[in-house]
């Protein structure tokens, strides 16, 4: 039976050495990536808000039907929706509105605000493709944030729909 010698069973110091030091570079690789992470992750998240504002802006113009003669200035009465009712025809300028952080138009069913909301972080404007037709129409839905730059070139971020309209 023959004996071992125990120095060939333990790592050597510069083996340690190398091994904390491979860990530690890797380290820092991993840490100096997550802020990339982390406002990619917040790109994402202003964009997913500003695709269910967009959404909610067409569910509006969509709800915005014809009536007959005389029952047109009923729709005006309601105070549902987010303010764009009757817009179609009458708008040759874009309409403005404002969002909060949990896509709550700010103040409610209010339309070109000026100026922002302090507490307003999306802006939605609504542009009316002309001439509309008798059955169809066209917006384009641009929002934006934060709700206080207008230069959409210096914008965080933006997003662009367009949206037909059966009428």
């Amino acid at each position: 039976m023959t004996l071992k010698n125990n120095d060939e069973l333990a790592f050597s110091l510069i083996e340690v050495a190398l091994a904390l030091g491979v860990i530690a570079v890797s380290l820092c690789a991993v840490i100096g990536m997550m802020p990339i992470g982390f406002k990619t992750h917040q790109a994402s998240v202003n964009e997913t808000k500003a695709n269910a504002i967009a959404s909610l802006v067409i569910g509006d113009l969509r709800a915005d039907v014809r009536l007959p003669r005389g029952q047109q200035n009923k729709s005006q009465e309601s105070t549902a929706g987010l303010g764009l009712s009757g817009h179609w025809a009458a708008a040759a300028t874009p309409d403005t509105l404002y969002f909060t952080n949990e896509g709550l138009q700010t103040p409610a069913h209010s339309v070109n605000v000026n100026p922002p909301p302090p507490n307003a972080v999306f802006r939605a404007t609504v542009t009316y493709l002309f001439p509309p037709s008798a059955t169809t129409s066209i917006a384009k839905i641009t929002v934006s944030w934060p709700a206080r730059q207008a230069d959409l070139t210096i914008a965080a971020g933006s997003i662009e729909m367009f949206a037909a309209v059966n009428r």
